[in-house]
């Protein structure tokens, strides 16, 4: 993949950026409800849940959201690669962490701070509060397509 090439592979690119941003969220919906459900982690009697920060069920999640994006990514960037078979994985690798995290970044923002629903954040919970992981978060979904294309060069 060139530069010529990304517009005709946005397509198979977005798709598997869906795939993978569906995934990541379920699994971090998923272990929220885990500790909540199954572990009794609930919002401590006589606190008002203000945020999302007040839910123990959810804090206790948070350095594990870096952990779900570098285990899950590389297997959505070998999908990429097996659907696209791109002639250079390097030039391609770049390309697709940067699209997939600048569009993460760009999906993030009205579907966890704009779009007021349950589990929204505010500016401030979302990109200072939720530091240092949401930075790990991005950092992974950049470099997985790198790690994707570093084994694939090692088990030719």
């Amino acid at each position: 993949m060139d530069l010529t090439d990304f517009w005709s592979e946005f397509g198979p690119m977005a798709l598997w950026l869906l795939i993978g941003y569906v995934v990541v969220t379920l699994i971090g919906i998923g272990h929220t409800c885990f500790n909540w459900l199954i572990l009794g982690m609930d919002t401590p009697e006589g606190v008002e849940k203000k945020s999302e920060w007040d839910v123990p069920a959810y804090t206790a999640t948070l350095p594990f959201h870096p952990l779900y994006n570098i285990v899950v990514w590389p297997f959505v960037a070998w999908g990429y690669f097996q659907a696209t078979q791109p002639t250079n994985i390097w030039i391609a690798a770049a390309l697709v962490g940067i699209s997939w995290t600048v569009i993460i970044i760009l999906v993030d923002i009205p579907g966890w701070i704009l779009i007021k629903h349950p589990w929204s954040l505010t500016w401030r919970e979302f990109y200072i509060d939720y530091q240092p992981w949401i930075t790990l978060v991005y950092l992974a979904i950049l470099v997985s397509p790198f790690i994707t294309a570093a084994v694939t060069q090692l088990v030719r």
